[in-house]
């Protein structure tokens, strides 16, 4: 019988089955967003369980019609408006922690990915043995439309994709369904949502009834429910030759125009949407970004991890840009959706501002630490990328 701990203040609760652990998001009124609370108790949690030996596999999933739409921007923006920009950092600094025990976690972890994943919703679940996607599934990484960039390890796990989908992810924003992140590697099992109970049940009678567990003996239980899908013919998936075309230009001002040059040849929606959402989106956050995904498609989840908590870091801090504090103020706060970015543009943003945003210098004042990540064991074989 599965016992469970529940209040309307658990704001993620941790229920036991025999032989595992369900850990659920309930925030399901803030899209299941991060905040500082829930992303520290999910990190000890985690870390307990990784040790107990009577824990054979854990399953993440989510309350309300959102998994995860990403951390808790507004609560950041408000906590960095009534103390210090470094405040915030800790905010990051945890989940960033989080998100690297997941990246390395030795047990089988099973995320059920029905509805929104954004995000650090996305850094939360992507590297989970299982990633069951449903029709209710959307995927995004949009960050820039908001003055961040991808962060949780984007440059890591999106750098993996074929060819240059990641920097397509990453600049534009673009929605992904279900279908599509299975065919990109992002989900590996199509469950339709009305089977999802079903499929949790003989999960936990198969680890009830086992000494042991294997992912093989896993993906059978699954396969049992999974369907297969095709993505629709319109679907990006089918237009890697032209993203690749486009997104594996130099610059963002390469990307730009080689979309624009493209846009006068053929007529498809998602190229004026691409170029739609690289002109209104935060240009220094889209340079940052395009930088973090080339250096990550040579270097491992900490040091991804590592470089993305530095630029992070001077966006709080102001360094070059206020964008992270315009953008939640447009886009989340006030909501007039008119972002007025600084530099406003692409070719304003020198090579020279993106420097600075890897730069480790901070003045004493700034009372800034560099991530420390926790050691962890066995790391050449438990950094491989699960996608």
């Amino acid at each position: 019988m599965a016992l469970s701990i529940r209040s309307e203040a658990d704001q993620v609760i941790f229920e036991d089955i025999l032989g595992g652990r369900k850990v659920i998001l309930n925030r399901p009124k803030k899209m299941n967003t991060l905040n500082y609370e829930t992303i520290r108790r999910m990190y000890e949690k985690l870390k307990t369980y990784e040790s107990d030996p009577t824990i054979k596999i854990v399953i993440l999933k989510a309350y309300g019609k959102a998994f995860c739409a990403g951390g808790d921007v507004t609560s950041a923006v408000n906590l960095a408006a009534f103390g210090h920009w470094s405040f915030v950092m800790s905010f990051y600094c945890k989940q960033f922690s989080l998100d690297y025990l997941l990246a390395t976690y030795k047990k089988p972890m099973l995320a059920i990915l029905d509805g929104s994943v954004m995000g650090g919703g996305v850094g939360i679940s992507i590297h989970s043995t299982f990633r069951i996607v449903t029709e209710n599934t959307i995927f995004a990484m949009p960050e820039a439309s908001i003055g961040l960039f991808p962060d949780v390890g984007a440059s890591y796990f999106l750098s993996r994709l074929p060819g240059f989908f990641g920097e397509y992810i990453g600049l534009t924003g673009v929605r992904l369904d279900g279908a599509e992140m299975l065919a990109l590697g992002l989900g590996t099992h199509f469950i339709p949502s009305k089977n999802l109970q079903s499929m949790e049940k003989a999960i936990e009678k198969m680890v009830a009834t086992s000494d042991a567990i294997s992912v093989a003996t896993m993906s059978m239980v699954i396969n049992k429910f999974a369907q297969e899908v095709n993505v629709k013919p319109d679907s990006v998936t089918h237009r890697l030759k032209m993203i690749n075309q486009c997104f594996s230009g130099e610059t963002c001002e390469e990307i730009l125009s080689s979309l624009e040059r493209l846009s006068m040849q053929v007529e498809e929606k998602w190229i004026n949407h691409a170029i739609t959402s690289m002109k209104t989106a935060s240009p220094i956050c889209l340079k940052i970004f395009l930088k973090t995904i080339r250096e990550g498609r040579s270097t491992q989840i900490e040091q991804c991890l590592g470089n993305e908590y530095i630029a992070l870091s001077h966006i709080l801090r102001k360094t070059i840009s206020n964008d992270f504090y315009e953008g939640a103020r447009a886009m989340l706060i006030e909501k007039d959706k008119k972002p007025q970015w600084g530099p406003s543009k692409l070719e304003k943003v020198s090579d020279q501002m993106v420097a600075q945003c890897f730069s480790r210098s901070f003045s004493v004042d700034d009372d800034w630490l560099p991530l420390r990540l926790p050691p962890r064991f066995d790391e050449t074989n438990d950094r491989r990328s699960k996608l």
